[in-house]
């Protein structure tokens, strides 16, 4: 049981320059005990008002110095606290504010919110055991209008879908990677130097003077995932779902005008999905 959707905004000001924070957290708790279920005995229970107000607490003493250590301190503080919490998780994602530059010189404390995916992390541990760290992102819209295509795939009586080598391929991506047992990671550095976001978009979009081939929204997801884990040695495994917009090209023929792909409509529902979960070996293998 636990607390879903704590938000809040973290400003925290040097001098003039402020930095903001703004988080959605979740954590849940797994106790000793099943009292509280099998005979109503709430006595180990910790409200869930509790636990909102101490993530409230942390952030305002700790503040948030990366989603995933404020995550690590989150389960860290039931753990060492309360006797009766045998597991913990806790779920952040980021609100997307980035500082406002005005002619290229950064704002001291005015920001815009930027939709251009929502970082999150999560963080896990049993008693006794290890810290699970998990870090990610999602609602990643992506799109390109060529260099994509779907062919060669296995045709019965049912298929009606129509072979194609040049189509727009569009999706909202959704990513999770692990970094394994965490000691002393610097996850900001990770996130920012290593470029992992950067590394996906690559992946996706191809060189940007000529672009790359995809032959299905299948290899695009692996070509996302192989570029990261050859680029970014900490990430251990990496999960990724890229949820598919469908376009079809509006017939104006009845209109006496020729569209050659140029106005299109999106198919709703249903839509296409595909995920893959890739891993180093040796971690898999352990």
């Amino acid at each position: 049981y636990g607390k879903n959707t704590i938000k809040f905004l973290r400003l925290h000001r040097e001098g003039k320059k402020h930095f903001v924070k703004e988080v959605e957290v979740c954590t849940h708790l797994r106790l000793t005990s099943a009292h509280e279920y099998l005979d109503g005995n709430n006595s180990l229970v910790i409200p869930t008002d509790t636990i909102k107000n101490i993530v409230l607490v942390l952030a305002k003493k700790n503040g948030i110095p990366t989603l995933e250590q404020f995550a690590i301190d989150i389960c860290k503080h039931f753990m060492t606290t309360f006797c009766q919490v045998a597991y913990v998780k806790t779920y952040i994602q980021e609100v997307p504010w980035q500082r406002l530059h005005e002619n290229g010189v950064p704002h001291i404390h005015s920001f815009i919110c930027v939709p251009d995916g929502i970082r999150f992390c999560e963080v896990e541990q049993c008693r006794n055991g290890p810290l699970v760290v998990f870090a990610g992102i999602k609602d990643l819209k992506l799109m390109k209008t060529t260099q994509s295509g779907f062919e060669g795939f296995y045709k019965n009586e049912h298929t009606t879908l129509p072979e194609r080598n040049d189509r727009i391929l569009c999706g909202e991506l959704f990513c999770k990677w692990s970094y394994g047992e965490c000691r002393d990671f610097d996850f900001d550095y990770v996130w920012y130097m290593n470029k992992i976001r950067e590394c996906i978009l690559e992946a996706f979009a191809g060189p940007p003077d000529c672009g790359k081939y995809s032959a299905s929204y299948q290899k695009t997801v692996n070509d996302i995932q192989m570029l990261v884990l050859s680029k970014v040695s900490q990430v251990q495994v990496i999960e990724a779902v890229l949820n598919n917009t469908f376009y079809n090209v509006v017939d104006m023929k009845n209109l006496g005008l020729t569209n050659d792909k140029e106005v299109l409509v999106p198919v709703e529902t249903p839509y296409g999905s595909c995920a893959c979960t890739l891993g180093r070996k040796k971690f898999l293998e352990g």
